[in-house]
């Protein structure tokens, strides 16, 4: 076994403890270290990523399962629409510059780790019962998160995990759990999808895979023993981290450093002088103060 292969298959751990830890964050992982350690061109790394964190979904899925953590009518509608979705992006996606589509993979991983660190204005409390949204909402926000996951070749918890407790409103142990089965079957759908222009070294693939879904039983079972507010203040920090990376990585150092200093400054900017500021983390109404 080569150093090389060695760091991948250790880095590999790491992916499986993300998903099963945070219900996302895999594809974030994987892409960057089959790209950048193992070596792969970014068309086949994005392929090869589909099929580690699809397989890794489905055995940290069953961890949450058997807890009782995963939504089974919204997991599987929302899964199946964004499959639509994955796959018409896996088709268009091995028709774009690698480069658009890593600067394109870090961008959304920024915005979807402000929102995350934000929260959710009128969220549920981290005991409360999970709701039903409805099938219509669940449908539309599939197809759209499938598409853009499956165009960058991400399983999609980093967004599916944001929309599933922002948008569809499920306290966040329930949205990890049930972001895993949306990711599993999304991620195959995109790989059909990308299958079609690329192929991949099973081999690596393969022991990249088995890592990973041993990583995933540890992260599934420290997920239950960690609070609401720090599992999504986690996957926020981490999003964001691996986001600016990539940046750097794709882009000149200048142009690098001219973004973030710009983004630095309007962030601080709205934190001190706005109010208002969607920067600003949302506390649950049960935490408000009365009578003050």
């Amino acid at each position: 076994m080569t150093p090389t292969l060695a760091l991948t298959l250790l880095l590999a751990v790491l992916i499986g403890v993300s998903l099963g830890l945070l219900g996302g964050g895999g594809s974030i992982l994987t892409v960057p270290i089959l790209a950048y350690v193992a070596g792969l061109p970014a068309k086949e790394a994005i392929a090869a990523s589909l099929v580690v964190v699809g397989v890794t979904s489905a055995v940290g899925a069953v961890s949450y399962a058997r807890a009782g953590r995963v939504q089974w009518r919204t997991g599987v509608t929302f899964g199946a629409a964004g499959m639509t979705g994955a796959f018409l992006g896996g088709l268009l996606g091995g028709h774009i510059p690698s480069t658009v589509l890593m600067v394109a993979f870090a961008l959304m991983m920024i915005a979807t780790s402000v929102a995350m660190l934000r929260g959710r204005r009128g969220a549920p409390a981290e005991e409360g019962p999970a709701r039903e949204p409805s099938a219509s909402r669940i449908v539309l926000e599939g197809l759209a998160v499938g598409l853009v996951t499956g165009l960058v070749g991400a399983g999609g918890g980093f967004l599916v995990v944001p929309a599933l407790v922002l948008l569809a409103g499920l306290p966040m142990p329930v949205a990890v759990g049930t972001s895993l089965v949306v990711i599993a079957m999304k991620s195959f759908a995109g790989l059909a999808g990308y299958l079609t222009s690329v192929s991949l070294d099973w081999a690596l693939v393969g022991g990249v895979t088995l890592a990973a879904a041993l990583g995933s039983l540890l992260g599934a079972r420290a997920a239950g023993h960690l609070p609401e507010r720090a599992l999504r203040t986690g996957f926020g920090v981490f999003v964001l981290t691996m986001g600016a990376l990539v940046l750097v990585q794709e882009l000149p150092g200048a142009v690098v450093g001219g973004v973030v200093a710009l983004l630095a400054l309007l962030a601080a900017g709205c934190w001190v002088l706005v109010s208002s500021c969607p920067l600003r983390t949302a506390r649950p109404a049960s935490h408000t103060p009365r009578g003050t």
